[in-house]
């Protein structure tokens, strides 16, 4: 069966459907990110320990995209994200009651757990469902839409949490992912491309098989390299720059602060451009042009002067959601049609452990020796994952979207 495509109204539902899933997810995931300050000090501990509050989740949603991929495979891809959109969002609103950090960090786990069904299969939903032509431009759609909830959760609670209080910050974004929830599940089109019974009835390779065969792919390998180094140092730039800003000599207040993060914008504009140059130039050449743009606005970011940090950390987050939208849509695009489920899920599996590892652990390179010398560990990080890039995804097979 073919897939929809572009201009169609299923193609425009779908998209617009995992538009709303991503605000959903990704603004619960990273509404703690803009008042770490404010949770440092109603809890009483420091900025790594903070940070917790962002990277239990994504540790959550890291050890759980695999099982997801198990359960989506089993009964389905949307029945799946439907699941843990609501699971997640019940959770999110209990998270600003906690009494002691130590609660607060379990359940913000708990509700990374359940996020962590749409990023585990709404690549691979949205390469069954599309026509393969435009798989490349789909996901940069997408990535778009995640962009959308990322400053959404950021911006929301941080605005609302200086005026209010980071719990009120918290809860005005668990009301926002409630409604895009019933957006998704409104509009989201029913599966053609997989159907869990009828792929049930028929013989094919077992979960570990189709694990492994992603994992002996020095493609895959190398793709999820991306996500894992990118995304921790993405992560710790955003979880640090508001100590770094908020403290001397910029001093800078919390609401200002927050705005900054309406650089996500850069994202929501770079990743679907992404998508469509990859589709005409290939997927390595503008996943390399993204990765030397993550370095170049990380270099400007360590000039101390408000406003070139400020010209810096939109080019940063430009590339960096240029290439993320390049490297997640390429995993399930290669992998073989029965395994792109779990192809998505390792990827996402490498960039929310690297988001839980280097959000966190980055935080000591800045306590211990400054900005600075944090920027240059953010650079070294990215220069890895484009030497891995240019060594294993130049191989003709790499750029080859397979048969449905």
């Amino acid at each position: 069966m073919s897939g929809h495509v572009r201009g169609s109204g299923a193609y425009r539902r779908l998209l617009i459907a995992l538009f709303f899933a991503g605000i959903a997810t990704f603004a619960q995931l990273y509404s703690p990110q803009a008042v770490l300050p404010q949770i440092a000090v109603a809890y009483d501990v420091g900025a790594t320990t903070a940070a917790l509050a962002v990277s239990a989740a994504t540790l959550g949603l890291a050890a759980a995209v695999i099982p997801w991929s198990i359960v989506a495979d089993r009964i389905g891809r949307v029945p799946a994200m439907a699941a843990g959109l609501i699971t997640a969002t019940l959770v999110g609103a209990l998270a600003p009651l906690s009494a002691d950090i130590v609660t607060l960090l379990a359940l913000r786990a708990v509700e990374g757990v359940a996020l962590g069904a749409i990023p585990a299969i709404a690549l691979a939903y949205l390469s069954e469902e599309v026509d393969a032509r435009h798989v490349a431009t789909a996901a940069g759609s997408y990535i778009a839409g995640t962009t959308v909830g990322g400053l959404a959760g950021r911006a929301g609670s941080g605005w609302m949490g200086d005026a209010f209080g980071w719990h009120a910050g918290m809860w005005a974004i668990s009301a926002l992912c409630a409604a895009s929830a019933i957006a998704f599940l409104s509009l989201v089109p029913r599966a053609r491309g997989f159907v869990a019974g009828r792929h049930r009835a028929v013989a094919g390779p077992s979960i570990a098989e189709r694990m492994r065969a992603n994992l002996r792919s020095p493609v895959q390998l190398a793709l999820y390299a991306q996500g894992f180094l990118l995304m921790g140092a993405f992560v710790a730039v955003y979880n640090y720059l508001g100590f770094h800003l908020t403290g001397p000599p910029f001093l800078l207040t919390a609401s200002l602060v927050t705005s900054l993060f309406l650089a996500y914008l850069a994202g929501t504009v770079s990743s679907p451009w992404a998508g469509v140059l990859a589709s005409r130039i290939g997927r390595l050449q503008v996943l390399l042009a993204a990765i030397g743009v993550m370095i170049l606005g990380a270099v400007i970011m360590a000039v101390p002067v408000v406003p070139v940090i400020v010209v810096g950390l939109l080019i940063f987050t430009a590339g960096f959601f240029a290439a993320h939208a390049v490297a997640s849509g390429w995993a399930p695009a290669v992998a073989r049609p029965r395994a792109r489920a779990q192809a998505s899920s390792l990827y996402y599996l490498g960039y929310y452990a690297g988001s839980s590892l280097f959000g966190w652990c980055l935080g000591f390179v800045f306590a211990a020796a400054g900005w600075e010398w944090f920027i240059a560990a953010v650079v070294a990080m990215a220069l890895i994952g484009a030497a891995l890039a240019f060594a294993a995804l130049r191989s003709p097979g790499s750029e080859v979207t397979r048969p449905r």
